[in-house]
C-alpha cells in the first residue's frame, strides 16, 4: 500500500503502519478539534446560525417587511366580513341609499389588498429563497475548503460517507433552523400579534378568553422540544452512516460482485435504511402529537368562546357582523399558533444539523506557521532521529531514524510490511506531524517552510493513482498552469503518448471517474507525467511498479528513469530487482533502519538485505 493523493479515499495510512483504533463517533458526537458540543447550546448554536445570515441583513429586511405587510393584510380580509355583513348583506329595507351607492368599495378594498398580498407573497419567497441559497452555498464552499486543508489524521479518524452528509444534507437542514424558522417566526408572530390586537378591539372579554391556551403551548413546546433535539441527532447520525455504507459500496462494486457481498451489503443498508425510516417516523409522531395536543387545546377554547360570543349576540352586545368577524378571525389563530408550534420540529433539526457542520468548521487546519520561501530547493534532506506514532497509545511507526540524502541522490527505503517505509514517506510533505527529532530540506526544517512551498517542491508517484474524472491534459497538468507543449513532452517522457494519441478525443478525453477508462500500466505512466510536469526536485516513488505486467512495467520503469534524472528521490519498493541501481538502500524493521548501503555492499554482508534478496529470487 503506497501514499494517496488527497482525495477521498487518499490520505490513510496502510493498515499494517497504524494501530487499531476503537470505534469512532460521527462529528456530531465527538469533534476531534474545535468547540466541544456540550459547549454549543441552543441559544448559542442558533446565534452563530444568524451569524451566516448577518451579512445580508438588509435582504433579510426586505423580506420582514413583506412578511409584515402579508400578515396584515391577512388580518384585514378577515376584517373585512364585519362591514360585509352589516352593510353589504343587508335587506333592501334596512340599506341606505347612501350605502347602496358605495357597494363597490368593499370589492376593491379586497381586490386591492389581494393585490398587495400577491407582492408581498412574491417578495418575501423571493428573498428567502435567495438567502437559503447564498448562506447554503457560503456553508458548502468553507466547509470544503476547510475539509482540504485539515491533516491527515482528522481523515484517518473519519468516514468519507458521514463527511459527505455533512456538506450535502445537513447544510439543507441548518437552513430549516435559519431562514425558514424566521420566516415562520417573523410571518406568524406578527399574524397572531395582529389577530389579537382587532380581536380586542371588537370584544376584549372574548380575546382575554382566548389567551388561556397560551400557557398550554409553551408547557408542550418545552416538553416535546427535547425529544426531538435527540431524535434529529440520530437521524443526522443514520444519514452519515447510510451514506458511508452507499460511498462504500458503490466504490467496491467489483470487489461485491467477485466475493459475493451482495447479501451482506444488501442487509447492512437495509438495516440503516430502516433505521433512518423509523427515526422518521418517530420524528413524525413526536411533532403529530405535539400539534394534536395544541389543535385540542385551541379546540377546548373555541367551545367555550362559541358558547360566551352566542350569549354576547344575543344581548346585542355584538352585532352579527362583529360576531361573524371575530369567530373567524378567532379561527384564524389555529394556523399561525400551529406553525408557531411545529417549528420547534425545525428548529431542533437545524441545530442538530448545525453542532455537526459547525464542528468541521471549527477543526483547525493543517499548521502552516512557517514563512521560508524558495523557488527550487537543491534537494538535500536531513532526518534527524525522527520519532512518530499514529496514535496516542505510545507504540512507535518510526522510532529514532537518522538519515542524511544528498541533492539528486535516489535513496530505496526496502524491508516488511510495516516497517515504516510509507510512514516516513508520508512525513517528508508533512502530511503528519513528528513527534520527535526534525526533518530538514537544505538545511532548512519542514516546519519553517510555508506549507505551499514545501509541497511545491515534491513530487508522488504511487501504486495506488488518483485520477480525476477530467481530460487528460487535466490530470498531467493537475495543480499547475496548462502548457499543452510541456504537457506533450511530459506523455513521451513517459511513454504515455502512444496510448494517449490512439484515444477518441486524445489529449481531451475524459478519463472517467478515477481514470477508470485506462489500464493499470496506463494510470501509472499518467501519474509519472503528472509528476514530470511539475519538475519537482524531490520525487517520492511508492511501489509505483508493483502490480504490472511485465511489459508495462518495463515502460513504466523506462518512465521513472527520465523522471529520476537529476532528482533526490526516495523508492519504496518490495520488488528488489527494481532497486539495485540505488545510490544506497536503506532497510528498516519495526520502524528502525537495520542496514544502509549499497546493492553490492549489503549483498557482501549477508544480512537482512542479502536474505530478502535471496528469498526473492528463489521464490521467483
Amino acid at each position: 500500500m503506497g501514499i494517496k493523493f488527497p482525495g477521498p479515499r487518499g490520505q490513510i495510512p496502510p493498515a499494517h503502519e497504524r494501530p487499531a483504533t476503537a470505534y469512532n463517533p460521527p462529528l456530531s458526537e465527538k469533534p476531534e478539534q474545535g468547540t466541544p458540543m456540550s459547549a454549543m447550546n441552543n441559544r448559542a448554536l442558533y446565534m452563530r446560525i444568524l451569524g451566516e445570515i448577518r451579512p445580508y441583513w438588509k435582504i433579510v429586511a426586505i423580506s420582514v417587511v413583506c412578511l409584515a405587510v402579508a400578515a396584515a393584510v391577512d388580518v384585514a380580509l378577515g376584517g373585512l366580513l364585519q362591514p360585509l355583513v352589516d352593510n353589504n348583506l343587508q335587506s333592501s329595507a334596512e340599506t341606505s341609499a347612501l350605502a347602496k351607492s358605495q357597494v363597490w368599495i368593499l370589492p376593491a378594498q379586497i381586490l386591492g389588498l389581494a393585490m398587495l398580498r400577491l407582492v408581498s407573497n412574491f417578495g418575501n419567497d423571493y428573498t428567502s429563497a435567495w438567502i437559503s441559497s447564498r448562506v447554503m452555498h457560503n456553508l458548502r464552499s468553507r466547509m470544503f475548503s476547510r475539509l482540504l486543508s485539515l491533516p491527515v489524521k482528522f481523515y484517518d479518524q473519519s468516514s468519507v460517507g458521514v463527511l459527505l452528509s455533512r456538506v450535502t444534507y445537513d447544510v439543507n437542514q441548518i437552513m430549516d433552523a435559519g431562514t425558514k424558522v424566521l420566516t415562520v417566526l417573523v410571518k406568524d408572530s406578527l399574524f397572531l400579534v395582529f389577530l389579537i390586537i382587532y380581536m380586542l378591539y371588537l370584544d376584549w372579554q372574548l380575546t382575554l378568553l382566548c389567551l388561556i391556551l397560551l400557557p398550554g403551548v409553551a408547557i408542550s413546546i418545552s416538553v416535546v422540544g427535547k425529544r426531538q433535539r435527540r431524535l434529529s441527532r440520530e437521524t443526522q447520525a443514520a444519514m452519515g452512516q447510510m451514506t458511508q455504507i452507499l460511498d462504500e459500496s458503490l466504490s467496491g462494486q467489483r470487489m461485491i460482485k467477485i466475493f459475493g457481498g451482495f447479501s451482506y451489503e444488501t442487509n447492512r443498508f437495509g438495516k440503516t435504511n430502516n433505521n433512518v425510516r423509523l427515526l422518521s417516523v418517530k420524528q413524525a409522531i413526536t411533532s403529530s402529537t405535539n400539534s394534536g395536543l395544541i389543535m385540542f387545546l385551541i379546540g377546548v377554547t373555541l367551545a367555550v368562546i362559541v358558547y360566551y360570543a352566542s350569549l354576547r349576540a344575543q344581548s346585542g352586545a355584538l352585532t352579527a357582523g362583529s360576531f361573524v368577524a371575530f369567530m373567524v378571525q378567532m379561527m384564524m389563530l389555529q394556523q399561525p399558533i400551529k406553525n408557531l408550534t411545529k417549528i420547534n420540529e425545525s428548529l431542533h433539526k437545524g441545530l442538530a444539523a448545525a453542532e455537526s457542520v459547525f464542528a468541521i468548521l471549527d477543526e483547525l487546519p493543517e499548521a502552516n506557521q512557517g514563512q521560508h520561501q524558495l523557488p527550487r530547493v537543491q534537494g538535500a534532506i536531513s532526518l534527524q532521529d525522527i520519532q512518530f506514532a499514529y496514535g496516542d497509545d505510545g507504540k512507535a511507526a518510526l522510532d529514532g531514524i537518522s538519515l542524511d540524502i544528498l541533492p539528486g541522490e535516489t535513496i530505496a527505503l526496502v524491508g516488511s510490511s510495516g516497517s515504516g517505509k510509507t510512514t516516513l514517506a508520508n512525513l517528508l510533505p508533512r502530511f503528519y506531524e513528528l513527534n520527535a527529532g526534525q526533518i530538514l530540506i537544505d538545511n532548512v526544517p519542514l516546519a519553517d517552510y510555508q506549507l505551499g512551498n514545501l509541497r511545491q517542491q515534491i513530487a508522488l508517484v504511487s501504486q495506488d493513482v488518483i485520477l480525476f474524472n477530467d481530460t487528460v491534459i487535466a490530470n498531467i497538468a493537475y495543480g499547475s498552469e496548462v502548457n499543452l507543449e510541456r504537457v506533450r513532452q511530459a506523455a513521451i517522457a513517459a511513454h504515455a503518448l502512444e496510448f494517449i494519441d490512439a484515444m477518441p478525443d486524445g489529449m481531451n478525453t475524459l478519463l472517467g471517474e478515477n481514470g477508470m477508462r485506462v489500464s493499470g500500466g496506463q494510470r501509472q505512466r499518467l501519474a509519472i507525467a503528472r509528476a514530470i510536469y511539475k519538475d519537482a526536485p524531490i520525487l517520492i516513488l511508492d511501489e509505483a511498479t508493483s502490480a504490472l505486467d511485465t511489459e508495462s512495467e518495463r515502460k513504466v520503469q523506462d518512465a521513472l528513469e527520465n523522471l529520476m534524472q537529476g532528482r533526490t528521490t526516495l523508492v519504496i519498493a518490495h520488488r528488489l530487482s527494481t532497486i539495485e541501481n540505488a545510490s544506497r538502500i536503506v532497510v528498516m524493521q519495526q520502524g528502525k533502519i537495520v542496514e544502509s548501503g549499497t546493492h553490492q555492499a549489503l549483498m557482501a554482508s549477508n544480512g537482512m538485505y542479502s536474505r530478502m534478496h535471496a528469498a526473492q529470487f528463489a521464490n521467483s
